[in-house]
């Protein structure tokens, strides 16, 4: 696509001068999104909260990791469990290859509704597992589970467009940082239900009646805005026709698909690597609450530095940084080393995550085929979320051989970061 085609995309949220790096027709000639209001903010709180029983859930289940390989799963290895938590990470982006389509043709009150109850039902049902029932646990939990995120996910982060343009990139990040905020307070409670007196079946029930609760509520409160379009909603194939000759789209799908392959490690076997390091077993379970604190923090600062450095820029920096952390994973052997880690990594993945969906709009010159590039990127991002857990279950093995582990899911993000580095380059060459 031509240079002169991408530059006013990034107005409402680059610095001046990242507003050279592409171009576009100004988006107000298509709508004028208020950037404020009561239903406005209310349908970001409602996106909050839909990430935080979402995404925000799925980075809790490290605490389910620990518990079904020491405890209520004790008949499959951890490669064999680590399927499920990459299964349900994988749904929930894949899935947007149907939500991103529908949302563009105006399903968002049915995809948030439907979604929601699949969701909740998931987790309802996940409570009545016995002991060593894997399979059961793997379609409840990694199958149906992914499925409801999935039908939510995409369109919650895509509504914000109707509804912010100067204020976008902040509030998308806002938005976003519910994930950490769930992982924050989901693993907290899990680890106590699940490992204390209450067992895991009326454990996993109050956990879904809690989620549940939180996500009637964001269905009330999200609302859309009765658009002009100026032009019908693109076809997916006209959409792929299109992602397919744009080689910024391409970078940015290729990158993190390839970074993501190791980007899960640290999250899924924290906990259980300071466990098996002879951590204090309780500080333990508080492992990845440090590292999602530093994670909310990430996703709320994320875009108002990126306002200053550019949010291709800060997304090459975080991705960078978590490589070099997932390594440096290798070092962790007492309490210091998990929260350094934990802290450190926390910060850095979580401005990562809260930057792409603002860097696919970013590139997007067409919001009308914005789901659709959602989708598409989503499902190819969510190979990578497939793959790293279970790869890294291989690699660990059960003679738990971490170092092996962390450097290939180390080397694996660095490569992912090299993309942004490409394509950040071809931007410089275009100027």
């Amino acid at each position: 696509m031509a240079q002169p085609r991408i530059r006013d995309t990034l107005v409402a949220h680059e610095k001046s001068d990242t507003l050279e790096e592409l171009d576009s027709s100004p988006l107000s000639s298509e709508y004028d999104p208020p950037d404020g209001g009561f239903w406005a903010w209310a349908t970001a709180f409602g996106c909050f909260l839909i990430q935080f029983c979402g995404f925000g859930y799925v980075s809790s289940f490290g605490v389910y990791q620990d518990f079904y390989t020491r405890i209520y799963l004790t008949n499959q290895p951890p490669f064999a469990i680590s399927w499920i938590g990459a299964l349900t990470s994988f749904l929930a982006d894949n899935v947007t290859l149907i939500s991103g389509p529908l949302y563009d043709r105006g399903w968002f009150y049915k995809l948030m509704i439907v979604g929601s109850v699949i969701q909740s039902l998931s987790l309802f049902t996940l409570s009545l597992a016995k002991p060593g029932q894997f399979y059961l646990i793997f379609m409840v939990q990694g199958v149906l589970s992914g499925i409801g995120m999935g039908l939510t996910y995409g369109p919650c982060m895509a509504v914000i467009s109707q509804h912010f343009s100067k204020r976008r990139t902040l509030v998308m990040s806002l938005v976003a940082s519910g994930s950490p905020m769930g992982a924050i307070i989901h693993p907290i409670m899990l680890n106590h239900l699940l490992n204390g007196n209450v067992g895991f079946a009326r454990g996993v029930r109050a956990s879904a009646g809690f989620v549940s609760a939180l996500l009637l509520i964001s269905c009330l409160s999200m609302r859309t805005r009765v658009l002009p379009m100026s032009k019908p909603t693109v076809s997916y194939s006209t959409a792929v026709r299109k992602c397919s000759r744009d080689v910024f789209f391409i970078l940015i799908t290729a990158g993190s698909t390839i970074f993501q392959i190791g980007y899960y490690f640290p999250i899924f076997y924290l906990q259980l690597d300071s466990i098996k390091h002879g951590i204090d077993v309780h500080f333990s379970f508080y492992s990845l609450a440090i590292m999602n604190a530093a994670c909310v923090v990430g996703r709320c600062t994320a875009g108002m530095i990126a306002a200053y450095t550019g949010t291709l820029n800060f997304t090459i920096a975080s991705t960078v940084t978590c490589s070099v952390l997932i390594i440096s994973v290798i070092a962790l052997s007492d309490i210091t080393s998990v929260v350094v880690i934990g802290l450190a990594y926390g910060y850095f993945s979580g401005v990562y995550i809260a930057l792409m969906v603002p860097l696919v709009t970013a590139f997007t010159p067409d919001l009308s085929e914005l789901g659709a590039r959602f989708g598409i990127c989503f499902a190819f991002t969510a190979l990578g979320g497939l793959l790293s857990g279970p790869i890294s279950g291989a690699l660990l093995s059960s003679q738990y051989r971490w170092w092996i582990a962390a450097l290939f899911s180390g080397l694996i993000s660095f490569v992912g970061s090299s993309m942004f580095v490409v394509a950040r380059l071809i931007i410089y060459r275009r100027r």
